[in-house]
């Protein structure tokens, strides 16, 4: 009969071997499961760079092999960050977003470009048609941008709104009468739609920073005061639209105002960094994330990303949908959609910083801007605009213990 010491040895060498034998396959596991795909297939990869896991061609890698180049790393591009939409770049910008849809750590589940990455070959694909319409307008956009965070401050104007005594000259008087908004005229673009304005911009104004943009079909004249909605009226705020598209596509920042709106003081502060989009409201419900409010944008703000690119594309195609609309209530109308599937993160600021005449708050501490919407007719902004300057200085002249029993004019030729 074996001894029980002799039985139990031997199971307990069992145990230890078969502990061991487990510990060497669950490394074994490990260590396959470690090893990256492109490990797996670098020397199909090395044959044609163009293929990539389980023989899947992505459209960047295969232009790169015919030009006999290699696909550039993927980077942050593909997760918001600005587009470099030069010619040399179209490729690695494909390449990233393609990275980003697999999940970025080389899955071999290869798939057909999702519609991110195909929204962002139909904006690549319109680039050398943004160069041809937008001459000049990079090196604009640079040297009025600010050299730290590449942000413009952008205003349309035409011949009936440059004229001396017009909006342009309320606009820029604001800027020097307000507290702390003298320095952004350095960073402010002009952007005259007819030549009548650029002259005015460029020699009676010298203003440093003017820039000429005509994109209007032949037989077209944008130059007078224009009636609200009318062919011409739409054409003209169309047409601002696919300039703010280049200015992102170019990779700044930017901040459109009307030329009918008043700076008092530096509206920036209310624009956060979370935000790729920051909109004025003509309805505000309290909360700026509730997408129910209704915006204006004639006065807003937005980063250069694929998302915000794709947005104004979207925004723009929009018009043919919304026959006889301006591109406010277009982008109300699809706003929801926007959120939804481009993950667009929109935020609206309360009208009691970034006022109008449709709605202000009564507190001067508080306001950034005062804007003339609600209003139809050149002359009618122009005496309420002048009205509401006057106010502001007012207020400003008054010692700080008296200042509390300041009120805005009721723009009575405007509201009444």
């Amino acid at each position: 009969m074996v001894p029980k010491a002799i039985v139990a040895e031997v199971a307990t060498a069992r145990q230890a071997a078969s502990f061991v034998l487990g510990c060497v396959v669950a490394l074994t596991v490990v260590l396959l499961l470690q090893r990256r795909p492109e490990d797996l297939v670098s020397r199909s990869a090395a044959r044609d760079p163009a293929v990539g896991f389980f023989g899947w061609r992505s459209p960047s890698a295969a232009a790169a092999a015919r030009n006999g180049t290699s696909s550039p790393p993927p980077s942050a591009a593909a997760q918001g960050a600005p587009v470099n939409t030069s010619a040399a770049a179209k490729g690695e910008g494909l390449q990233q977003a393609a990275h980003h849809q697999d999940g970025g750590g080389g899955s071999p589940r290869r798939l057909p470009p999702s519609p991110a990455v195909r929204r962002q070959e139909e904006d690549n694909d319109g680039d050398d048609d943004a160069e041809a319409e937008f001459p000049g307008l990079a090196a604009a956009v640079s040297r009025a941008a600010t050299p730290d965070d590449r942000t413009v401050i952008i205003t349309c104007v035409n011949q009936a709104w440059a004229a001396p005594g017009s909006l342009l000259d309320l606009f820029l008087e604001s800027f020097r009468a307000g507290e702390g908004t003298a320095h952004l005229l350095r960073h402010v673009l002009i952007v005259a739609m007819d030549a009548a304005a650029m002259k005015r911009c460029q020699e009676a104004l010298r203003h440093p920073h003017c820039y000429l943009y005509t994109p209007v079909p032949p037989g077209l004249d944008l130059s007078s005061a224009k009636f609200f909605l009318s062919p011409e009226y739409l054409e003209l705020v169309w047409s601002k639209l696919r300039l703010q598209r280049r200015v992102l596509q170019l990779g700044y920042s930017f901040l459109f105002t009307d030329v009918d709106i008043l700076w008092f003081r530096n509206p920036f502060k209310h624009v956060t960094a979370y935000a790729d989009m920051t909109v004025s409201s003509d309805v505000f419900f309290g909360d700026p994330d509730n997408v129910a409010n209704f915006p204006n944008t004639g006065f807003f703000h937005v980063r250069p990303n694929n998302r915000t690119i794709a947005m104004a594309r979207i925004w723009h195609e929009a018009r043919g949908r919304y026959p006889g609309k301006n591109e406010q209530p277009v982008f109300n109308a699809i706003k929801r959609r926007l959120v939804a599937d481009l993950g667009l993160r929109l935020q609206y600021i309360d009208p009691a910083f970034m006022g109008g005449f449709c709605s202000y708050g009564k507190d001067l501490a508080k306001i950034c801007t005062m804007h003339a919407n609600c209003c139809v007719g050149l002359g009618n902004k122009l005496r309420d605009l002048r009205t509401l300057l006057n106010d502001w200085k007012n207020y400003t002249s008054m010692p700080h213990w008296a200042r509390g029993n300041a009120r805005w004019t009721v723009p009575g030729a405007c509201i009444h």
